[in-house]
């Protein structure tokens, strides 16, 4: 039941926050985009790095992993590595990056509890560590649309899974204006729209319309 006299404006301590979240990329390489079909490629790509641009707007710390770069799934890929350029990656022969010691101790070197994970496949390089780190008491979020599997039913399947279990699905505008959360961050905002108008879609078009017949501080 409701206290009214304890009611504030204040947000929920379930939002993601540049100081409370981490973001962990695992696995976008092309010998895994080749085996994805639950979606457009094309559209999983501009969203893994229009999360990738999100986080590093806020200063969010992020987490780069791939599996089996040399032998068989080849390097991160190009659009997600320039966005960090200077950024270790780290490499894997595990499915499950929590299983990978570097993996982990990187994400507890964040300090974060909050990790927003998106990879290929959903059904194993996503599935896996965020299950894993469920156990361990993390609030795992996990990106949906910067995320494919191998079909739509696989990728389908472990969202499920993945809710009943804990997890937060989560789409990357959804964590880039979670983010944001207040237009008055004037700090954040002109980065915010670029963003929006490069990985946006329609929306970003939007964005590009108003701020052309109203100005350039044209609320998203």
């Amino acid at each position: 039941m409701v206290n009214i006299a304890d009611v504030t404006a204040a947000p929920s301590p379930d939002l993601l926050t540049p100081d409370n979240c981490a973001v962990l990329f695992v696995d976008h390489q092309p010998q895994m985009f080749f085996g994805t079909g639950s979606s457009d490629r094309t559209a999983i790509i501009n969203a893994t790095v229009g999360l990738a641009k999100a986080a590093k707007v806020f200063d969010v710390p992020v987490v780069l992993s791939t599996v089996a770069a040399e032998s068989f799934s080849g390097p991160l890929m190009p659009q997600l590595a320039d966005v960090y350029p200077d950024h270790k990656i780290i490499d894997r022969t595990t499915m499950n990056a929590w299983e990978d010691a570097a993996f982990v101790e990187a994400v507890k070197a964040t300090g974060r509890k909050k990790l927003v994970i998106a990879g290929l496949w959903t059904e194993v390089c996503v599935v896996l560590p965020a299950l894993s780190a469920l156990a361990q008491d993390y609030e795992v979020y996990v990106v949906t649309d910067a995320s494919g599997g191998v079909s739509p039913q696989a990728h389908e399947h472990a969202v499920q899974r993945m809710v009943q279990a804990g997890v937060v699905p989560v789409t990357w505008v959804q964590v880039l204006l979670e983010l944001q959360r207040d237009w008055a961050r004037t700090e954040t905002y002109l980065p915010v729209m670029d963003v929006v108008k490069e990985h946006g879609g329609t929306y970003g078009l939007g964005v590009v319309y108003a701020q052309a017949f109203i100005g350039e501080h044209a609320a998203g």
